[in-house]
């Protein structure tokens, strides 16, 4: 369950932080990340080892550092949180993996992790967001399944854009989104160019329900 301290319930933003806040790059000192929660966008750096989708798969607590924080909608700039000294993965909705988060790949490597996978262009509800994007699944797995209990956590959605309510959220620059699987509350296929429901699914609201709320 997500912690109070990424619910601000009324609370006033953060003071603005002079400058705002400057991106932490990847380095020998961690692993750059930049994720939402319900309210806030954080970025900084995680301390783990090897692949972020690895490290948030693990579902523990992970060690963190020159973390600053801002409203998700941008209503505020970045403030730091010295404080803030670890992050529970479920407590993440989106996080961004740009560059530094996976190891290098070339373009044959890149092919070949996806060979076995088939291209859906879907459109995610992961309250309160909604992220359209290509998730890569195995053959005979439909995208609705992403709604069913999984051994990951998090999903990786490619060429994706997130949305709270009108506004894009993160950072237009990074394509790919690593989604948590347990805030998904709907799941469709789409047409990519105009973002419209897949043909075969003519009128079908977005809707559904995750496996969390199954299994209350």
């Amino acid at each position: 369950m997500p912690f109070n301290l990424f619910r601000r319930r009324g609370e006033p933003p953060p003071s603005p932080a002079p400058g705002g806040a400057p991106r932490p790059s990847a380095g020998d000192h961690g692993v750059a990340f930049d994720g939402l929660t319900e309210e806030w966008r954080l970025i900084g750096l995680m301390h783990i080892d090897g692949r972020l989708s690895d490290a948030l798969n693990r579902r523990e607590a992970i060690a963190i550092s020159d973390v600053s924080w801002a409203p998700a909608d941008g209503s505020q700039p970045f403030q730091p949180v010295p404080g803030l000294r670890s992050i529970d993965p479920y407590d993440l909705i989106l996080v961004v993996a740009g560059e530094g988060s996976l190891p290098p790949l070339g373009e044959e490597e890149r092919a070949a992790h996806r060979v076995h996978k088939v291209a859906y262009d879907v459109a995610l509800e992961v309250t309160p967001y909604r992220v359209f994007g290509t998730v890569y699944l195995h053959p005979g797995s439909e995208p609705e399944r992403l709604l069913d209990r999984a051994t990951e956590l998090f999903v990786p959605v490619t060429e994706a854009e997130a949305y709270l309510g009108d506004l894009r959220v993160g950072d237009a620059e990074v394509d790919v989104l690593l989604v948590n699987r347990s805030y998904l509350r709907g799941v469709r296929q789409i047409d990519r160019r105009t973002k419209a429901p897949h043909p075969t699914l003519p009128g079908q609201p977005l809707g559904g329900v995750s496996w969390t709320d199954r299994a209350r």
